[in-house]
């Protein structure tokens, strides 16, 4: 199963935070799996967000058309309420229901500062990070619950990076970082209280090492060459493009057994054992079982058993 199947025809979903990186694969992935997409970002032509890069989100949009589905671009800042109030306004003017919610937007790859103590690390940052993190989540479910909420069904997935379960016992690069990832995903048990009874689903979600056009760049490569990364950090081996964790999410909205998910937090590898889809090259990473039993004992890098 490529995860590609048309199982979301005349379903509508909010990807909040779509500009690139697992927003982007998302969008995509629920496009070609028949969706209508509003895929939101600050990242627009000729006027990027403070991250500088090329992705914009009609780009995005676009994608989402080609792969199938239904793109439709929205330039919204998600830390302005009037933004996202008035995206909302025009998804129920537009389609009058709401099927699915992904929050994800980030936005903090620039701001942490890998092992620094708080007391070290630049304030304004670290704040600022807690901002686009927490304050964005919490905004777009105050706007968006609502109109999810009219039909029984709908689905709210939080984006994160570590299961619970790993990030309870494992300090996650600084303090800011820290506590952003482990606010997520307790806002999505949070939210799963608050929305099971009254008929939707809530979960947290977690990729594994994505290769996202910043890490590719990082790295320098591109998804064609990724393995060469290989010879400076051999455990990129485990990675997944993002569209691994996009066929996740189109497999969750598909599920009408979603509900038996809610409130917990779960990885694109364990659902993809669960759902059968694949990553683009028909493999099926694991990397959270990877990470806590080949990476973190520093163990040399072998994905046999792992993808």
């Amino acid at each position: 199963m490529s995860g590609t199947e048309r199982t979301l025809e005349g379903r509508v979903a909010l990807v909040a935070g779509a500009t690139r990186g697992a927003g982007r694969g998302i969008a995509v992935q629920l496009g070609a799996s028949g969706a209508t997409v509003y895929a939101s970002g600050r990242s627009t032509a000729g006027r990027p967000s403070e991250y500088g890069r090329p992705e914009t989100i009609e780009e995005t949009a676009a994608l989402v058309t080609a792969a199938g589905g239904r793109g439709v671009p929205v330039v919204a800042d998600h830390l302005v309420p009037e933004q996202v109030e008035a995206l909302v306004a025009r998804i129920e003017a537009e389609q009058g229901r709401l099927d699915l919610l992904v929050n994800d937007v980030w936005g903090g790859e620039q701001l942490f500062e890998w092992e620094s103590p708080v007391w070290e690390h630049d304030l304004d940052r670290g704040l600022r990070l807690l901002r686009l993190a927490i304050d964005t989540h919490a905004v777009t479910s105050h706007f968006a619950l609502p109109l999810l909420l009219r039909e029984p069904g709908g689905l709210v997935v939080e984006m994160t990076d570590g299961t619970a379960e790993y990030n309870a016992t494992r300090y996650r690069n600084s303090f800011f970082y820290d506590i952003a990832k482990s606010a997520v995903l307790r806002m999505a048990f949070a939210l799963g209280h608050e929305l099971g009874p009254r008929g939707a689903t809530a979960v947290a979600l977690t990729p594994g090492w994505m290769r996202s056009e910043m890490m590719l760049d990082a790295f320098g490569v591109t998804e064609a060459n990724w393995r060469d990364a290989l010879k400076e950090v051999p455990h990129f081996a485990i990675s997944e493009t993002p569209s691994y964790v996009g066929r996740a999410v189109a497999a969750l909205a598909a599920d009408p057994e979603v509900s038996r998910w809610n409130g917990q937090s779960l990885s694109s590898g364990q659902l993809a054992g669960v759902y059968g889809f694949t990553d683009l090259d028909g493999s099926r990473p694991d990397a959270w079982r990877y990470m806590v039993e080949v990476q973190d004992p520093d163990r040399p890098a072998d994905t046999t058993g792992y993808r």
